[in-house]
C-alpha cells in the first residue's frame, strides 16, 4: 500500500527565482550512500497537549498547548507562527522530541507510523535561534569537525571532503571558508546571516528527513532572511518536510511558505496554504486590508493585548472554533487519521542508510576530533595561553631580579630561600586556578547542546578539555622555573632543579582542577569565587611558610592535609636542604642559629622522609579535583 508520504517527493529540477539560484541547486555528490534514508516521511500528531511545571513545590501544572492536531509532509515548508505566548516554541520542541526539563506531553505524534523516541536526533535536525559555536575556529575548520563527528565511520575521506565543499555551496559560504567565525568585538568575523547559514549547513550534514527552525530570520535583514527562506524551499523539493517558527515575516516571506500553522492561546486557529489563510479570515469577517502585512493582521488578530486580555481571548477562541468545523480542518484530520489507521504496518527503517546501518565514530576518535576543537580554540585565544605565557616569563624575571644575591647558605639565606620557594609555588596555584573559572559556565550550553544532539558524551568532552590544555600546564611553570630558579639562585644541581620542576608542574595541573571543579560546580563566577577565596586562604595559611605546622590547634591540624601547597612547599624545601651541612651562624649572640639542612626542615615542620609521599598526594589532588568536577558537570548536564 502506498503512504501518504511517498507521495510527496519532489524532483530537483524545478528551478528557484532569483540570483542565489545557481548556490543553492548544488546536486549531491556520491556521499549520498552514507547519508540516512530519503525516503519520504510524514509526521502527524493527535490531540497533543503539553504542560509545564509550575516554580516551586505548589506552582501546579501549566497547560500551554491544548489539544492540538496537524501534519507535515515530505516536501513541505510549514511556518508556526502566533503571538509571543503562543506555544510556538514548545509545541515545536515536543514535536522534536527536545522538550525542555519539567515538561509534560499527552498525546501522540507518529513519524512514517512510529511514535516519536530519540532516533528523532539521528532522523531530524533542530536549528536554534541562538547561534552557539567555538569562535575562534574558521568554517572549515567547524564543518569539518562536525562531519567527523556526525556521519558514518565508514564514509571516506574524499566524500566527507566532498560533502563539506557541497555544504559550503549550499549555504553560500564559500568566499568566507577561512574566516574565523568569532563572536562580537573581535574583528573580521561572520555575520549574523553567515552564521545563521552555517547553523543550516551544520544540521544538513545527515541531510535530516525532517527539519525544525527556531526563528531562523529574527535578527536578519531582508536579504538574508529571504536567502534563508529560499534555502529552506530547496531542501523542501529536495524531500525534506521543515517545520520553522517564524515571527513577523514580510508578506514576500510570509507567501514563500506552502503551509502555515497559526496558534492562539495553544490552539490551533488555522492550518494550510497562506492564501488560504487570507480567504477563511475574510470569510468570517475580518477582511486583511490591502496593504496591509497579511502576517502582521493574523497575528494581530490572534494576539492576547495586555488590558483587554478576556475580549482578545473570546476573538482568538472564536476563530479557532470556527477552524475546528471547517473543510480545512475535516481535510487535515482525515489524512492524520489514515496515518494512525496505518501505523501498525509501517515499514519505514528510521535507522536505515540506504540499506546500512549506521555506525558512529568510535569514543577515542571522538576524543580526537574533541581535542583538535579544543586545541585549536586554547593555542589562538590569547587569554588563555599567549598572554598567559608573557605573564610568567615577566613574573620570573621580576622575582628572579629582586632575589639575585640574597638566596645562600646563611641564616639571613633562609628567609630568602623560604620567599624564594613561595613565589614558585603560589604563582603556579592562583593564577591557573582562577583562569579557568569561567570555563564550564561560558561553554556549558554549547556542551549540552550539542550532547543533546548525541555527538559526544561528556565524559569524552571532558577528558578531551583536559588533554587539551595539558600542553600549556607543563609549558608555563617550565617556561617560570627555567627563568626564574637560576636567577633566584637556588640549588645549583640537576636533580634539584628537575624535582623543583616537576613539583611546579603538579602543583599547576591540581590548582587547575580544583579550578575546574568550582567551574563545574557553580553555574557563574561569582558563585564559585564566593567559595573559593575562603578555600585558597586556607591553602596559604597551612602551607608552612606563614606558620609552623607543628603550632596547630589540634582540631584544626587536619587541614594542612588538605592544602597541595603544603605538599609542594615541602618537596621544594627537601631538595633545597637535604644534605647541607654547616650553615653559618651570625656572629651575634641571642639569634637562632640553624646549623644544617634537617634544622631548616624541623623549623617549618616539614620532614626530608616525605618526598615521595608529597609527590603522591600531588598526584592525588589531581585527580580528585578532576574526578569531582567531572561528577559536578555530569550531574548539571543530567539535570
Amino acid at each position: 500500500m502506498t503512504r501518504i508520504s511517498d507521495v510527496a517527493l519532489v524532483q530537483m529540477e524545478r528551478p528557484i527565482d532569483g540570483p542565489i539560484n545557481g548556490q543553492v541547486t548544488t546536486q549531491l555528490r556520491s556521499y549520498s550512500k552514507w547519508a540516512p534514508c530519503e525516503q519520504g516521511v510524514t509526521m502527524v500528531w493527535r490531540d497533543l497537549s503539553i504542560y509545564a511545571l509550575g516554580a516551586g513545590r505548589r506552582g501546579g501544572l501549566k497547560r500551554i498547548i491544548n489539544n492540538v492536531t496537524g501534519v507535515v509532509r515530505s516536501g513541505t515548508l510549514m511556518a508556526l507562527m502566533g503571538s509571543s505566548g503562543a506555544g510556538k516554541s514548545t509545541l515545536m520542541s515536543a514535536l522534536a522530541f527536545r522538550e525542555p526539563r519539567g515538561t509534560i506531553v499527552q498525546g501522540d505524534v507518529l513519524v512514517n507510523g512510529r511514535p516519536i523516541g530519540p532516533f528523532m536526533h539521528t532522523m531530524s535536525g533542530f536549528v536554534h535561534q541562538e547561534d552557539l559555536f567555538v569562535g575562534t575556529l574558521t568554517v572549515l575548520e567547524h564543518l569539518t569537525f562536525m562531519v567527523n563527528l556526525k556521519v558514518d565511520r565508514r564514509m571516506s575521506r574524499a566524500d566527507k571532503s566532498a560533502l563539506i565543499d557541497d555544504l559550503l555551496q549550499r549555504s553560500g559560504l564559500t568566499a568566507c571558508v577561512n574566516t574565523r567565525i568569532g563572536h562580537a568585538g573581535d574583528g573580521k568575523v561572520l555575520s549574523g546571516g553567515e552564521k545563521k547559514r552555517l547553523a543550516f549547513a551544520t544540521e544538513l550534514i545527515t541531510k535530516p528527513a525532517i527539519l525544525f527552525c527556531d526563528e531562523p530570520t529574527t535578527g536578519l535583514d531582508s536579504f538574508s532572511a529571504r536567502y534563508i527562506v529560499r534555502t529552506l524551499q530547496e531542501l523542501a523539493r529536495r524531500g525534506t518536510a521543515i517545520i520553522c517558527t517564524i515571527h513577523q515575516p514580510s508578506s514576500e516571506l510570509f507567501a514563500m511558505f506552502h503551509e502555515v500553522l497559526l496558534l492562539a492561546d495553544g490552539r490551533v486557529a488555522f492550518m494550510g496554504a497562506p492564501a488560504d489563510a487570507l480567504a477563511f479570515f475574510a470569510e468570517h469577517g475580518h477582511q486583511c486590508p490591502a496593504a496591509y502585512n497579511p502576517a502582521d493582521f493574523m497575528i494581530g488578530l490572534l494576539a492576547m493585548y495586555p488590558g483587554d486580555e478576556n475580549s482578545s481571548r473570546r476573538t482568538a477562541h472564536r476563530i479557532c472554533d470556527l477552524f475546528a468545523v471547517s473543510a480545512l480542518a475535516e481535510r487535515r484530520d482525515v489524512l492524520v487519521n489514515l496515518e494512525f489507521h496505518m501505523a501498525e504496518k509501517a515499514e519505514f527503517d528510521i535507522e536505515g542508510h540506504h540499506g546500512r546501518r549506521m555506525r558512529n565514530l568510535r569514543w577515542y576518535k571522538k576524543i580526537y576530533w574533541l581535542v583538535y576543537r579544543a586545541f585549536l580554540s586554547v593555542t589562538r585565544d590569547s587569554s588563555i595561553q599567549t598572554l598567559r605565557i608573557v605573564q610568567k616569563i615577566g613574573i620570573a624575571v621580576t622575582a628572579g631580579l629582586c632575589f639575585i644575591g640574597a638566596v645562600d647558605r646563611t641564616q639571613k639565606g633562609i628567609q630568602a630561600m623560604q620567599g624564594a620557594i613561595f613565589i614558585c609555588v603560589s604563582e603556579n596555584t592562583f593564577v591557573p586556578m582562577y583562569s579557568v573559572l569561567n570555563t564550564f559556565p561560558q561553554e556549558f550550553p554549547l556542551l549540552l547542546r550539542e550532547k543533546k544532539s548525541g555527538l559526544y558524551t561528556t565524559a569524552q568532552y571532558y577528558i578531551a578539555h583536559v588533554l587539551a590544555m595539558m600542553p600549556g600546564l607543563v609549558l608555563e611553570p617550565l617556561v617560570f622555573m627555567c627563568i626564574g630558579y637560576w636567577l633566584m639562585g637556588l640549588r645549583q644541581t640537576l636533580y634539584a632543579f628537575a624535582v623543583t620542576v616537576l613539583s611546579a608542574v603538579m602543583v599547576m595541573n591540581a590548582s587547575t582542577a580544583c579550578g575546574y571543579f568550582f567551574s563545574a560546580a557553580f553555574n557563574s563566577v561569582p558563585r564559585a569565587l564566593a567559595y573559593l577565596v575562603p578555600f585558597d586562604n586556607t591553602l596559604m595559611i597551612t602551607s608552612g611558610i606563614f606558620i609552623q605546622l607543628d603550632s596547630l590547634p589540634d582540631f584544626l591540624a587536619w587541614t594542612k592535609s588538605l592544602s597541595w601547597m603544603m605538599y609542594s612547599m615541602e618537596t621544594m624545601m627537601i631538595v633545597q636542604w637535604e644534605n647541607v651541612r654547616n650553615i653559618s651562624c651570625p656572629v651575634e649572640a641571642n639569634l637562632p642559629c640553624l646549623e644544617d639542612g634537617d634544622a631548616v626542615l624541623d623549623q617549618y615542620s616539614f620532614s626530608a622522609n616525605n618526598l615521595t609521599r608529597d609527590l603522591c598526594a600531588l598526584c592525588g589532588f589531581y585527580l580528585l579535583f578532576h574526578f569531582l568536577a567531572y561528577l559536578f558537570l555530569w550531574r548539571r548536564t543530567k539535570k
